[in-house]
């Protein structure tokens, strides 16, 4: 017997290996089958009939109440921004829709001379470029909450009512790693849309998406929420997202999505989608982690994020039992950063946290996210997995800093660590981070320091070493830091040999280099 399935139809076909034993079942199939009667007006006239299109008429009507209620809370929002600068000598079309292929026809023998001549570096571009999307109002005073990825970066902000109005919109902040902003406009007694506590909500339930996809305003649609909880997807940093089967498209950005009480639970921000249409698959900012950023950025115009200083990774079967754990939950430590409040604390390299305030923790990114939305200053309640027994520990949350002071702490740390190596061993080096790690490929690796310069004729180059190459030992000893590498430096110089333990393009070896006499 075969299957096929049938494309157009999706149906399947079964095809017996006999044609007599066909003709045979066919025969008796026909014999057995009860009579069905033919679909008529009077078939649809039951009770049972009008019962279920009464529940139907009642789900309509409920969702008919919601966009009523919703959608004079719901803007549409344009945006329009000026990007300067010199033409791309890579791109001597500019911003030509029809490429490089349409201007050789086009040229003919003439288009060498046109590109040489639109490659010139001085040439100076400037093109204003335009956008779309969705809001919603969260106050009777005009605050109106959106995605950073609509906002963030716009000169002009132009904010479209229900009732037709057009303002201009004023930026009063904006957060990248959420990708949550807030923007006002200026005027009063205006209908705004409730928050629901998005904790509470549950796979399965009933959620419409409200916005202007593709430009058109005022639309609705519905679907359940799928999941919850996503991360990993790769959108922002901060990753907490709700996933939805309500149809989502380009333009429905920054929108709300609401519950069947019709209050928010989220913010409509990305889909899933190999043609860039809607394909089932929507994400949206949980709405309590949006009100901790809006509170922050209407409040101070900045956010503030609590901090650990710690390096983590999830457990696999295999690490959960040679570190003592019954499952794969929890979030084991990779390193611990020097004078961080995790270190003031006393957690250690390959502690596993399995709690956070009584809670359980499950995954890195969730774990993360939680710390993250504590305040600078927080006392927090770990409890550790240590050698196969439980403990806890307290620990006083810092701040999270910022790219532009994490840069210079970086650089004031590396000053002197720098010179010395680079005048006896011809490397410098910086510690691992989560961005250099993804950046570089060793996500697999909860520690190390990763070579940043190498001196031209110096040691460390003639020993192969090069710019990218992460050092996991030296003498054997664990690295997690520029400081534990400096610190284990300096012990090997009465031997003279420094024996390193390093990985390059997925694969680790041990070398030697010797101190300078």
């Amino acid at each position: 017997m075969k299957l096929y399935l049938s494309t157009p139809s999706h149906r399947y076909r079964i095809w017996p290996t006999s044609a007599a034993v066909g003709v045979t079942m066919m025969s008796l199939m026909l014999l057995a089958a009860p009579a069905i009667a033919e679909p008529t007006i009077d078939n649809l006239q039951t009770g049972e009939h009008h019962q279920a299109l009464d529940t139907l008429r009642a789900s309509s009507r409920a969702f008919s109440t919601i966009g009523k209620t919703v959608s004079p809370a719901v803007v549409s929002i344009r945006v329009e921004q000026t990007i300067r600068g010199v033409a791309d000598p890579s791109d001597p079309f500019g911003s030509n829709p029809y490429g490089e292929d349409l201007a050789k026809k086009f040229f003919g023998d003439q288009y060498e001379q046109y590109r040489k001549f639109h490659q010139s570096p001085q040439r100076p571009r400037e093109r204003q470029v335009r956008g779309e999307g969705s809001g919603f109002l969260v106050s009777a005073d005009g605050h109106i909450l959106t995605n950073h990825h609509v906002v963030g970066s716009a000169d002009k902000v132009t904010v479209r009512l229900h009732d037709g109005r057009e303002m201009e919109a004023t930026l009063i902040g904006s957060d990248k790693k959420s990708d949550v902003a807030v923007i006002k406009i200026d005027a009063k007694n205006l209908p705004f849309i409730p928050l629901a506590d998005s904790d509470q909500l549950d796979v399965g339930e009933w959620v419409l998406a409200f916005g202007s996809p593709f430009g058109l305003t005022n639309s609705m649609t519905a679907g359940i929420v799928s999941a919850k909880g996503r991360t990993g997807v790769g959108i922002v940093d901060y990753e907490n997202f709700i996933q939805t089967d309500a149809a989502i498209n380009p333009g429905n950005s920054g929108g709300p999505l609401v519950n069947l009480d019709g209050e928010v639970v989220g913010i409509n921000t990305a889909i899933a989608s190999r043609s860039g249409g809607y394909q089932g698959i929507g994400f949206a900012i949980p709405i309590n982690l949006a009100r901790n950023i809006r509170d922050q950025l209407v409040n101070s115009g900045t956010v503030r994020r609590g901090f650990l200083g710690i390096l983590i990774q999830s457990l696999s079967t295999d690490m959960a039992k040679a570190f003592g754990s019954a499952d794969t939950k929890g979030v084991l430590i990779g390193g611990v950063g020097d004078d961080s409040p995790a270190k003031k604390a006393g957690l250690l390299r390959e502690d596993i946290i399995v709690q956070l305030d009584g809670k359980r923790v499950v995954h890195p990114g969730a774990f993360r996210n939680r710390v993250a939305m504590l305040a600078p200053g927080t006392e927090v309640l770990l409890t550790v997995l240590r050698d196969g027994h439980r403990k806890q520990i307290s620990v006083t949350l810092g701040e999270l800093p910022t790219p532009e002071k994490q840069h210079a702490q970086n650089e004031s740390r590396q000053e002197s660590l720098e010179e010395e190596t680079m005048e006896s061993l011809g490397l410098a080096v910086e510690t691992l981070t989560p961005e250099l790690a993804e950046r570089l490929g060793y996500e697999e690796q909860p520690q190390g320091v990763v070579i940043s310069k190498v001196a031209r004729g110096s040691l460390a180059q003639t020993a192969g070493l090069r710019p990218g190459v992460l050092i996991l030992e030296v003498n054997r000893q664990k690295i997690d830091s520029a400081e534990v590498f400096k610190q284990a430096l300096d012990t090997t110089r009465d031997d003279g040999i420094v024996l390193m333990l390093v990985q390059d393009q997925g694969s680790t070896r041990f070398i030697t280099l010797k101190w300078k006499e």
